[in-house]
């Protein structure tokens, strides 16, 4: 891991917000393209949200890069490029829970706050025999004040790593070590055959499917257009190409006759149209299944906001936009 050894706190909030919700192997090649591209919080403050955008391609839950870019621009403008040195400063900065600012302040400034991620829930509740929900209110203060308790005030930028170490590659969520485990002897869920069962998680929210119907419109020159994606939720101010989200397959007669499908093509005097992929991309988010689907609509006769290949592949796009533009002849350059 790049990021061990550092007490710089901007690579080890960097090296964090890239790990939230990401593993290590995904997010490292990334956390080398920022650090490359951006060595500093100031030179991430002065990059464009639209550069940062890009360069976070591929990794999902884009609100992070969005804080992440705000947090660089708070630090660098209103904290002289400085990160704040105590738990409360930097919990205040937008992005940064309770896990973040413990792993910054325990690591960088040696400041005694314990981490608690999926990897210390994991061993906590094995180890000690706990069956209280982590995703529950309760079991979240639980956790929280246990691995206080057992954290080392001397070194707790060591003990915090070195617990998410262990349940990473010791105490796995599947297929654990428990043979070599020096924790075998005391481990209660070792003991009352329950490793399999902890730690205990409350049901999540039931994941929705959505239909993604791209309309993708080609001039004859095989320029195109994309709307950029401004509204809250999933890939807020990333681009997309027109459209139409529905809450069952299309077929291209049903899609034809869809009232939204009319109202946008309507001057667009297009003259043939096809499916790019028979079967839908699936693309899953926390609460969702996105079935995506890419019309291509040849011959359009649009006269503005038209984009080159070479444009295209500059702008930040969702990655289930990226696979289609890097599969369709017409955008490789």
């Amino acid at each position: 891991m790049p990021w061990r050894g550092h007490k710089d706190p901007y690579f080890i909030w960097l090296s964090e917000i890239i790990l939230q919700q990401t593993q290590v192997a995904q997010g490292t090649p990334y956390y080398n393209a920022f650090v490359s591209k951006y060595p500093d919080v100031w030179t991430l403050a002065e990059a464009s949200e639209e550069e940062v955008l890009k360069l976070w391609q591929g990794l999902g839950y884009y609100s992070r890069a969005r804080n992440l870019h705000a947090t660089a621009k708070t630090v660098a403008l209103e904290h002289q490029g400085v990160f704040p040195d105590t738990y409360k400063g930097l919990l205040a900065l937008q992005g940064i829970g309770d896990y973040t600012a413990s792993a910054i302040a325990s690591i960088c400034y040696d400041l005694p706050t314990a981490v608690v991620d999926g990897n210390v829930y994991r061993v906590l509740s094995r180890v000690m025999g706990i069956d209280e929900p982590v995703n529950s209110p309760k079991g979240v203060k639980l956790f929280k004040a246990l691995a206080q308790a057992l954290l080392d005030p001397r070194a707790p930028g060591d003990h915090n790593q070195a617990i998410m170490e262990f349940g990473a590659l010791q105490c796995k969520p599947k297929q654990p070590s428990c043979d070599s485990c020096p924790l075998a002897d005391c481990c209660q869920a070792k003991a009352q055959g329950l490793v399999a069962q902890l730690p205990v998680k409350h049901k999540t929210v039931k994941v929705k499917e959505h239909h993604f119907n791209f309309i993708v419109p080609l001039t004859a020159s095989g320029a195109t257009t994309m709307r950029l994606r401004s509204q809250k939720g999933i890939w807020q101010q990333l681009y997309q190409f027109p459209l139409i989200d529905t809450s069952q397959f299309l077929t291209q007669e049903a899609l034809l006759g869809h009232e939204d499908f009319m109202a946008l093509t309507s001057d667009w005097g297009w003259s043939a149209m096809r499916r790019h992929n028979p079967e839908p991309y699936v693309h899953r988010l926390t609460h969702k299944k996105l079935l995506v689907s890419f019309w291509i609509l040849e011959g359009v006769s649009l006269q503005q906001d038209l984009l080159s290949p070479r444009q295209l592949q500059e702008l930040p796009v969702p990655v289930v936009i990226e696979r289609f533009i890097s599969e369709f002849a017409p955008f490789r350059f």
